[in-house]
């Protein structure tokens, strides 16, 4: 694991100020080669971020300057790491046409990207379901089960992966099974092999990636990455490369996680 593709930034809202510096002096005192700086997009035209905090995602009047300056950086470590410039874009149901919209506009800039799925529609509504356990809970008392909250993670993420968004769409998944970052507060009842495979052979289908991300274990009530051993292992079985992921917020969290996940 020479490569952490997914690293965020101080453009986040909620992470920390830490300088793009900090976090390519830990990946190269952790011995890694290559790093993708992947802050979460701004959110497409006409959505409102339902997040409580309204802080899931980077600015669009700052765009520009994350991508001046990340350029900036990779000149300074010329010849010493490879820095990738990117974003983590948010697949949102019902906003494919702003997404690639968005894409076509900027996908020049990227050297690499996620696409992600933190948002689900309920009716007409929006949440955020890695937000909190509190938002979290009211999703499970909305939807009227923990499984209903988990099969509509997965019916979006299937939607994500088969969704056209142009040629600039990001080629890696990421982080698949995110909506079990509370599973130790609120476990469910099985592990949703069935609907993880179906995920696992669309991803192959469409020649992806996946985020093999750390960031679960350092969750208090995840314990494990996203996606789990099992999960993993079968991605690998099927030739779907998994590329290792810090998720990191502060430069401190690069290379969770990666003590405990195995080197497929």
């Amino acid at each position: 694991m020479l490569k952490d593709g997914h690293i965020h930034t101080p453009y986040c809202p909620h992470g920390t100020k830490d300088a793009l510096e900090d976090y390519v002096e830990k990946a190269i005192n952790l011995g890694f080669k290559e790093i993708s700086f992947t802050e979460h997009a701004p959110l497409p035209e006409g959505f409102e971020d339902p997040a409580p905090a309204c802080d899931s995602a980077m600015r669009k009047e700052h765009l520009e300057k994350y991508f001046i300056d990340i350029s900036r950086v990779k000149a300074a470590y010329q010849g010493k790491i490879r820095i990738n410039a990117g974003l983590e874009v948010d697949y949102i149901e019902g906003f494919e046409q702003e997404i690639r919209k968005f894409l076509d506009m900027n996908g020049r800039y990227m050297d690499d990207s996620i696409l992600s799925v933190h948002f689900l529609k309920h009716g007409s509504r929006y949440e955020c379901l890695d937000y909190s356990p509190d938002v979290f809970a009211k999703m499970i008392e909305e939807y009227g089960s923990i499984e209903a909250v988990y099969m509509n993670y997965f019916r979006t993420l299937l939607l994500s992966i088969k969704a056209d968004l142009g040629p600039y769409k990001p080629r890696r998944i990421g982080h698949i099974t995110l909506v079990k970052k509370f599973q130790k507060k609120y476990p469910a009842d099985r592990e949703f092999r069935e609907e993880i495979y179906q995920i696992l052979d669309e991803v192959q289908n469409q020649g992806y990636e996946l985020d093999y991300n750390g960031a679960g274990f350092s969750k208090p009530l995840c314990k494990e990455s996203y996606p789990p051993d099992w999960a993993a292992e079968a991605a690998a079985q099927k030739g779907i490369s998994l590329i290792y992921g810090s998720d990191s917020h502060q430069a401190k969290e690069m290379g969770q996680g990666l003590d405990w996940m195995k080197h497929l």
